[in-house]
């Protein structure tokens, strides 16, 4: 058993090097007669990065605003005015602090100009050992898998809101003459994927995290008016300290469970951490800690007003009966609403690219070095682009079959889970604790060589605990969530 679990763990460590293939057999730019120029090439041989405190914060935003903001009025509606806001604050700092810590972790020994860790489960090998790298190697890659199913039924919802909106303006409102399968969205948005999953890796993501990055203050900004426009006509829901009332309908139970699949869709909407090291890799140096601390600075700010403004304008409009989606059912104005669903759409297919790529590059890397000499596997196919004289793509078949492979078993995932809020908590719980709290304290902890049982150590774990208690009160709320929507209608998605 010995045995068999390091060679598993050594299967591992060769396939989760974010040193993605096609960066290192791409043609290395050449100057003057052709060879090679050395300033072209990083300290680690591979070609220069060229990324900046921009494109790793557009990276960051792209990844994070999206299926989390949707579902925060809803969150505020369960825990009320003073513990939702609070709750969004907490962990916005701690996430923050946390990954900061992660930050430093890209080289070793030293944080500046040691050896590059090129992704994450690689760092905390280098700090805590074989066995916690495998561990992290496997709820990054779950969680991974887990974000692409909420990203394809959060499309999928928004894309349904489109047409319905498109059927009501022309046979006016009404649900019956405007109900739909959401299975034809589904397939359409697994096709593009399919053909934007052969885009080799994080580098050539920068355009589409810009272009995803706007799309998302765009819907965001317009769930904060509509909320804004329907407090200002007066048309509100009631609204509490406390959040949801018990009563006859809500029982202390439901209230304890509600509260905590809460705490996981808050989780979720700053998980994010399983992709920082892959996006430092991108950075240019020299300092990469340091410009990757700004880019945390930037997108924690900038997420945490966005989820405030979702959050509470969505609550104070909506009040106890707050949708688990913000814009789900709301048709009025019909332009904006269908605007802000196409939105939607754009930046969840861009942030479903940027989430999978450490996936993607830890799968082709292990098999690269597997089948070395295999072509199928190893070898790109220069393809020239059309109306560019001097540009080429690079085609590898192995590429093609695994990631489209890929794509289809997720879309089909999605098609028989669409508990949006559920699913949201779900992932959230389980992956916040172990990649956004416990590796990176313990990493510093390694790192600085704190004492046991000193007061650092005692407050550093006593913050590890207290989200680690968090994550399973959320994981049991969601856990619940997820059966009563499977009890009640286990095949049918909800638009």
């Amino acid at each position: 058993m010995i045995k068999m679990t390091t060679t598993a763990t050594n299967n591992v460590n060769d396939g989760v090097a974010l040193s993605v293939r096609q960066q290192t057999l791409e043609p290395k730019r050449s100057i003057g007669n052709g060879s090679t120029g050395i300033e072209d090439l990083d300290d680690d041989g591979k070609p220069r990065r060229t990324g900046s405190t921009i494109s790793a914060s557009a990276h960051i935003i792209t990844a994070v605003i999206g299926a989390g903001v949707l579902s925060l009025p809803w969150v505020i509606a369960q825990l009320g005015w003073v513990a939702g806001p609070i709750a969004l604050a907490i962990f916005s700092c701690i996430t923050f602090y946390t990954s900061s810590l992660l930050a430093d972790c890209y080289r070793y020994p030293d944080p500046r100009f040691g050896k590059r860790n090129y992704n994450y489960s690689e760092a905390v090998g280098t700090f805590l050992g074989q066995r916690m790298q495998m561990a992290c190697g496997i709820i990054q890659y779950v969680n991974i898998f887990g974000y692409s199913v909420g990203y394809a039924v959060t499309a999928v919802v928004s894309m349904v809101a489109i047409f319905k909106a498109s059927c009501f303006h022309k046979r006016g409102f009404g649900e019956t003459s405007c109900s739909t399968s959401n299975i034809p969205f589904m397939i359409g948005f697994g096709i593009c994927e399919v053909i934007l999953s052969q885009i080799p890796n994080m580098s050539e993501l920068t355009v589409l995290s810009t272009v995803a990055t706007l799309m998302s203050f765009c819907y965001a900004s317009i769930g904060v008016l509509l909320s804004v426009n329907k407090v200002a006509k007066g048309n509100t829901g009631k609204t509490t300290v406390t959040g949801v009332e018990i009563g006859p309908e809500f029982s202390v139970a439901d209230k304890v469970w509600s509260s905590f699949s809460a705490i996981g869709d808050i989780q979720v909407a700053f998980s994010f951490s399983l992709l920082l090291l892959e996006i430092q890799d991108t950075m240019k140096g020299p300092s990469e800690n340091k410009k990757m601390k700004m880019a945390n600075l930037i997108s924690v700010t900038t997420t945490t007003v966005f989820y405030a403004l979702c959050g509470c304008v969505g609550y104070a409009a909506y009040g106890n009966d707050a949708p688990g989606n913000m814009l789900s059912g709301v048709y009025d104005p019909m332009w904006l609403v269908v605007l802000a669903n196409v939105c939607i759409v754009v930046h969840v297919v861009g942030g479903y690219q940027v989430y999978n790529q450490p996936l993607y590059a830890a799968i082709e890397s292990w098999s690269s070095k597997k089948w070395e000499t295999s072509r199928f596997v190893n070898h790109e196919y220069p393809v020239r682009i059309p109306g560019f004289k001097n540009k080429k793509c690079y085609i590898n078949m192995f590429r093609i079959v695994w990631r489209s492979g890929y794509v289809i078993v997720v879309t089909l995932i999605a098609m028989v889970l669409p508990f949006f809020n559920d699913i949201l908590a779900f992932l959230g719980a389980t992956g916040y604790w172990p990649l956004t709290i416990y590796f990176p304290i313990a990493m510093y902890i390694s790192r600085k060589e704190i004492r046991k049982y000193s007061l650092k150590w005692i407050l550093l774990q006593s913050l590890s605990g207290f989200c680690l208690i968090c994550s399973i009160a959320a994981v049991c709320g969601a856990i619940r969530g997820i059966s009563k929507s499977l009890a009640n209608n286990p095949f049918k998605a909800k638009a």
